[in-house]
């Protein structure tokens, strides 16, 4: 494998290893996204503001009507608050317009900006840290957990704060109006805060366990798609519905815990708001039964008192899906806020390229500090010539590809081209300047035409052709329907592995880059597709500079130089003839390639079971 199997052994780390609090959350969608934005935030603020003030005027206007129309029979004030209630909702309703529209776009265009930051960070991260963590557990970041931060942004904390102004002036109206029954009304408000913080943290605590079992189901969904043809040739469909039958039941457990936090909330602020009416009914009418109170006056309090109900409701419920939000930009901002351990330098220039020699300089390199993979490897590529990596599975013949496209960097030593440090050059440079094809061609669903021009200068037909035809593939894709227009398929799927094979090599002919990096190109084909494939890289190599691993031995008797690795060190160098002739390693896996000593494997064991250290 082209990266190293070991990193994925360890296990798939969490998506955040940072618990990130509530308030950090709040501060960090403001400062982000929020607050470049504010100019709308303001047009959705006044908005809020217009509608919250004329909730707030509807209780007057009810006591108006109440003392003036129906007790003192003014029949003038009927025209008066006939058109004030009508400029009351019209005002009314396009300001929840606008602020609607308004917050919105602001939570689209936020979940839009994360998503991206995502994508940036990822297509920049760590490939040992990638390898990690499952992608169907990534593409849950994505969509789930990106979505419900969507709605902390929009639905939640700017709807939170409409609903707040409303309470604000709301209680303002009422307060104004009698203050004694606002303290009857109010009285239990305290408790149903304290009863609100309580939910919270068990929402916060289910949504996160809800949204990791999630990923972990998008994980199996992804692996099973990936599999299929094995999962059905084993059997095992069954078997694979009930591993996704678990993960789908504890999601459901862990998202019915916050639902029931969730819908515990606004029964708990009904109940508690509900106790307040109850006293404030039961001394409004006490008084209004002495004649201490006017019907407008009860009415346009209870009025008051009765709007304010449905903000308050909405707060508590918005408080625990507050937490939803939170739990899920903890996973995502776990993501974009990951430290990328392989950095450019600051006074990095770019790749000044001569002849195209690859160095490595007394190279160590481990995955992790229990294993070290190479261990003190000196080795030159001269310009123009052709190095073969051989050995055993495991002796660090992939890892030297990894070192030189500066995938990570070695624990000591130096990788030079052209007698420059790597470290100290420009990444996109270097890798402009590296071709790739790999023994497991990454083709993208697109065209074929795109996937051949796919990371290389702009698209000419003309060298897409020419380049297809260098890699004996012009033929077989001008007898496919729609001829350079055929897309592929998803990991391209659509196509044989010969042909996948020579599309990913007509892409490093049109890349034209001076080194070629190949990595066992022709392991995984039949021999037909391999005579092709390997036709196709002759021309391929030609005056270029190459670092290839091969197991193939027509391929490696080709070779300029050929070097042999066991146990992360240099064993054996050589041109083919001269490593035959001194019996070594090289001697015993070469014979295994016709049958004569037992096998490959066998051959490998001779040199002991180290040899099998991972990181090839």
């Amino acid at each position: 494998m082209f990266i190293d199997a070991r990193v994925i052994s360890r296990g798939a780390d969490e998506l955040s290893t940072h618990r990130y609090t509530t308030k950090e959350i709040i501060q960090r969608i403001w400062r982000e996204h929020l607050r470049p934005h504010v100019y709308l935030l303001v047009c959705a603020t006044i908005a809020m503001l217009v509608t919250a003030a004329t909730t707030g005027a509807i209780p007057f206007l009810i006591q108006r009507t109440a003392d003036d129309v129906f007790v003192a029979k003014n029949a003038d004030m009927v025209y008066w608050i006939t058109g004030a209630i009508v400029i009351v909702t019209v005002l009314k309703a396009i300001s929840e317009y606008v602020a609607n529209v308004t917050v919105a776009y602001l939570g689209h265009r936020f979940i839009a900006d994360l998503r991206l930051q995502m994508f940036d960070k990822l297509a920049k991260a760590d490939l040992g840290w990638i390898q990690t963590v499952h992608s169907g557990r990534i593409l849950s970041g994505f969509l789930n957990d990106a979505n419900l931060i969507r709605a902390t942004a929009s639905r939640t904390i700017v709807t939170l704060g409409e609903n707040l102004l409303k309470v604000i002036i709301l209680v303002g109206s009422m307060i104004y109006m009698d203050p004694r029954f606002s303290v009857l009304v109010l009285i239990f408000m305290p408790f149903a805060w304290f009863m609100l913080s309580r939910q919270r943290r068990k929402m916060r605590k289910s949504t996160t366990k809800s949204l990791q079992e999630t990923g972990d189901l998008s994980a199996l969904v992804t692996q099973t798609l990936r599999g299929m043809r094995v999962v059905r040739a084993y059997r095992q469909e069954g078997q694979e519905r009930e591993r996704a039958a678990q993960a789908t039941n504890r999601a459901l457990e862990f998202t019915m815990r916050g639902t029931r936090a969730r819908a515990a909330s606004s029964p708990a602020m009904e109940l508690l708001v509900g106790l307040g009416f109850a006293i404030a009914i039961y001394f409004a009418g006490t008084q209004g039964v002495r004649g201490d109170l006017t019907l407008g006056h009860f009415m346009g309090f209870m009025t008051a008192a009765l709007l304010i109900y449905s903000p308050l409701k909405s707060v508590a419920t918005l408080q625990t899906q507050l937490q939803e939000g939170v739990a899920a930009a903890s996973r995502v901002f776990g993501i974009v806020d990951r430290e990328t351990n392989l950095v450019e330098a600051q006074d990095a220039k770019p790749l000044a390229l001569t002849k195209g020699e690859i160095e490595f300089r007394d190279v160590t390199f481990a995955y992790n500090p229990d294993t070290v993979v190479l261990k003190g490897v000196s080795l030159t590529v001269p310009p123009g010539k052709t190095v073969a990596l051989v050995g055993p599975s495991g002796s660090g013949k992939s890892t030297l590809i990894n070192l030189a496209l500066r995938f990570f960097d070695p624990e000591q030593g130096q990788v030079l081209i052209d007698n420059q440090d790597i470290k100290q050059i420009t990444i996109g440079s270097l890798r402009d300047a590296l071709g790739l094809v790999t023994q497991d061609p990454v083709l993208f669903d697109d065209t074929i035409r795109a996937n051949i021009a796919y990371g290389a200068k702009p698209l000419v037909e003309e060298e897409v052709v020419a380049a297809a035809k260098a890699a004996a593939a012009h033929d077989f894709i001008m007898s496919l329907p729609k001829g350079y227009e055929t897309r592929v398929g998803e990991a391209g799927g659509l196509l044989s592995g010969g042909e996948r094979q020579r599309i990913a090599i007509a892409r490093a002919i049109y890349k034209n880059a001076p080194i070629l990096l190949l990595d066992e190109p022709t392991s995984s084909l039949d021999s037909e597709a391999e005579a092709k494939v390997q036709t196709a890289l002759e021309k391929l190599m030609q005056g270029r500079s190459v670092l290839m691993i091969a197991h193939r031995l027509s391929t490696v008797k080709k070779a300029d130089l050929i070097c042999v690795l066991a146990q992360g060190r240099i064993v054996e160098i050589g041109r083919h003839d001269e490593l035959v002739a001194k019996g070594g390693l090289y001697t015993r896996l070469h014979r295994s390639q016709f049958g004569i000593a037992g096998g490959y494997a066998a051959e490998a064991a001779d040199e002991g079971a180290a040899l099998a250290v991972p990181g090839e």
